[in-house]
Protein backbone atom coordinates (compact mmCIF):
# COMPACT_ATOMS: atom_id res chain seq x y z
CA UNK A 1 0.00 0.00 0.00
CA UNK A 2 1.40 3.47 -1.09
CA UNK A 3 1.20 6.29 1.73
CA UNK A 4 1.31 9.77 1.42
CA UNK A 5 2.94 12.04 4.16
CA UNK A 6 1.38 14.36 6.32
CA UNK A 7 2.73 16.62 8.65
CA UNK A 8 0.57 17.52 11.42
CA UNK A 9 2.15 20.42 14.31
CA UNK A 10 1.20 18.69 17.87
CA UNK A 11 2.18 20.18 21.36
CA UNK A 12 5.01 18.05 22.50
CA UNK A 13 3.02 16.79 25.34
CA UNK A 14 0.23 15.11 22.84
CA UNK A 15 3.21 13.80 20.70
CA UNK A 16 5.05 11.86 23.87
CA UNK A 17 1.60 10.54 24.75
CA UNK A 18 0.98 9.05 21.74
CA UNK A 19 4.33 7.54 21.26
CA UNK A 20 3.62 5.73 24.44
CA UNK A 21 0.62 4.27 23.77
CA UNK A 22 2.04 3.47 19.97
CA UNK A 23 4.81 1.63 22.35
CA UNK A 24 2.76 0.29 24.90
CA UNK A 25 0.06 -1.39 22.24
CA UNK A 26 3.35 -2.39 19.93
CA UNK A 27 2.22 -0.43 17.23
CA UNK A 28 3.70 2.72 15.66
CA UNK A 29 1.89 6.28 16.20
CA UNK A 30 0.92 6.62 12.21
CA UNK A 31 -0.77 3.08 12.96
CA UNK A 32 -2.96 4.91 15.74
CA UNK A 33 -3.62 8.12 13.65
CA UNK A 34 -4.54 6.59 10.59
CA UNK A 35 -6.74 3.78 12.26
CA UNK A 36 -8.59 7.19 13.94
CA UNK A 37 -8.59 9.29 10.77
CA UNK A 38 -10.41 6.34 9.00
CA UNK A 39 -12.61 5.77 11.98
CA UNK A 40 -13.67 9.46 12.17
CA UNK A 41 -14.07 9.17 7.81
CA UNK A 42 -16.24 6.41 8.52
CA UNK A 43 -18.69 8.27 11.31
CA UNK A 44 -18.76 11.52 8.93
CA UNK A 45 -19.94 9.54 6.30
CA UNK A 46 -22.01 7.55 7.95
CA UNK A 47 -23.64 10.22 9.98
CA UNK A 48 -27.96 11.41 9.61
CA UNK A 49 -27.91 14.69 8.66
CA UNK A 50 -30.47 17.05 10.71
CA UNK A 51 -33.83 16.69 9.42
CA UNK A 52 -34.88 19.70 10.55
CA UNK A 53 -37.47 22.07 8.93
CA UNK A 54 -36.67 25.55 8.03
CA UNK A 55 -38.11 27.78 10.37
CA UNK A 56 -40.59 29.37 8.20
CA UNK A 57 -42.44 26.39 7.35
CA UNK A 58 -42.70 25.50 11.31
CA UNK A 59 -43.65 29.02 12.05
CA UNK A 60 -46.38 29.49 9.24
CA UNK A 61 -47.12 24.99 10.66
CA UNK A 62 -47.59 26.21 13.89
CA UNK A 63 -50.09 29.55 13.27
CA UNK A 64 -52.15 26.98 10.78
CA UNK A 65 -52.27 24.04 13.05
CA UNK A 66 -51.81 25.00 16.72
CA UNK A 67 -55.21 26.06 17.66
CA UNK A 68 -56.35 22.34 16.37
CA UNK A 69 -53.25 20.34 17.65
CA UNK A 70 -54.10 22.25 21.40
CA UNK A 71 -57.99 21.38 20.85
CA UNK A 72 -58.31 18.46 20.21
CA UNK A 73 -59.67 15.91 22.50
CA UNK A 74 -58.68 12.68 21.73
CA UNK A 75 -56.10 10.84 18.89
CA UNK A 76 -58.96 10.31 16.72
CA UNK A 77 -60.47 13.99 17.00
CA UNK A 78 -56.60 14.72 16.15
CA UNK A 79 -56.24 12.90 13.46
CA UNK A 80 -60.20 14.17 12.36
CA UNK A 81 -58.80 17.63 12.71
CA UNK A 82 -55.21 17.70 10.75
CA UNK A 83 -57.08 15.36 7.85
CA UNK A 84 -59.39 18.21 6.86
CA UNK A 85 -56.35 20.71 6.41
CA UNK A 86 -54.80 17.88 4.61
CA UNK A 87 -51.87 16.93 7.21
CA UNK A 88 -51.36 13.45 9.09
CA UNK A 89 -49.25 12.73 11.64
CA UNK A 90 -46.77 9.09 11.92
CA UNK A 91 -44.87 7.90 13.90
CA UNK A 92 -40.92 8.13 13.05
CA UNK A 93 -37.90 7.11 15.56
CA UNK A 94 -38.80 7.75 18.97
CA UNK A 95 -41.49 10.92 17.61
CA UNK A 96 -43.97 11.99 15.39
CA UNK A 97 -43.54 13.90 11.85
CA UNK A 98 -46.46 16.03 10.09
CA UNK A 99 -46.91 14.87 6.66
CA UNK A 100 -49.31 16.81 3.84
CA UNK A 101 -51.53 14.70 1.62
CA UNK A 102 -49.61 13.28 -0.69
CA UNK A 103 -47.04 12.01 2.32
CA UNK A 104 -44.66 14.31 2.34
CA UNK A 105 -42.47 14.96 5.36
CA UNK A 106 -42.92 18.56 6.74
CA UNK A 107 -41.64 18.57 9.95
CA UNK A 108 -41.38 16.74 13.66
CA UNK A 109 -44.58 16.96 15.39
CA UNK A 110 -42.18 18.57 18.37
CA UNK A 111 -40.80 20.83 16.35
CA UNK A 112 -44.57 22.24 16.45
CA UNK A 113 -44.65 22.24 20.06
CA UNK A 114 -46.39 18.95 20.31
CA UNK A 115 -43.91 16.33 21.08
CA UNK A 116 -45.10 12.81 21.34
CA UNK A 117 -44.61 12.48 25.18
CA UNK A 118 -47.03 15.28 25.60
CA UNK A 119 -49.91 14.42 23.21
CA UNK A 120 -49.49 10.81 25.05
CA UNK A 121 -50.09 12.57 28.47
CA UNK A 122 -52.79 14.88 26.48
CA UNK A 123 -54.94 11.45 25.31
CA UNK A 124 -53.78 9.63 27.99
CA UNK A 125 -52.53 6.51 25.67
CA UNK A 126 -49.75 5.88 22.66
CA UNK A 127 -50.48 6.18 19.85
CA UNK A 128 -51.61 2.99 18.01
CA UNK A 129 -48.56 1.21 16.49
CA UNK A 130 -46.27 3.37 17.86
CA UNK A 131 -43.40 1.58 18.24
CA UNK A 132 -42.72 3.76 22.18
CA UNK A 133 -45.35 2.78 24.24
CA UNK A 134 -44.37 5.27 27.11
CA UNK A 135 -44.85 3.30 29.57
CA UNK A 136 -42.79 5.76 32.28
CA UNK A 137 -45.08 8.50 30.74
CA UNK A 138 -48.40 6.55 31.50
CA UNK A 139 -46.79 5.12 34.66
CA UNK A 140 -45.99 8.56 36.20
CA UNK A 141 -50.18 9.66 35.08
CA UNK A 142 -51.22 6.68 36.87
CA UNK A 143 -49.24 7.96 39.92
CA UNK A 144 -50.43 11.38 39.21
CA UNK A 145 -47.11 12.66 38.75
CA UNK A 146 -47.00 16.13 36.27
CA UNK A 147 -44.07 16.57 34.16
CA UNK A 148 -41.73 19.44 35.73
CA UNK A 149 -43.14 22.53 35.07
CA UNK A 150 -46.35 21.60 33.63
CA UNK A 151 -48.75 20.87 35.75
CA UNK A 152 -51.95 22.05 33.54
CA UNK A 153 -50.87 19.34 30.75
CA UNK A 154 -50.60 22.72 28.38
CA UNK A 155 -49.73 21.40 25.12
CA UNK A 156 -47.86 24.88 23.77
CA UNK A 157 -44.78 24.97 24.82
CA UNK A 158 -43.64 28.83 26.40
CA UNK A 159 -40.59 30.06 25.73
Amino acid sequence: MAFDTLTIPVPPALARDLAALAQEHDVTPGQIVRHLIEKELRRARSAKTPNRADEPLVAHLQRLLSADMASAVSRSDLSARLDRRGFRIVPAGGGLTLHDATGKRMCKASELGFPYSRLVRKFRAPMPGHPHRMHHVLNDIAAGVSPEGDDDFSLIEDD
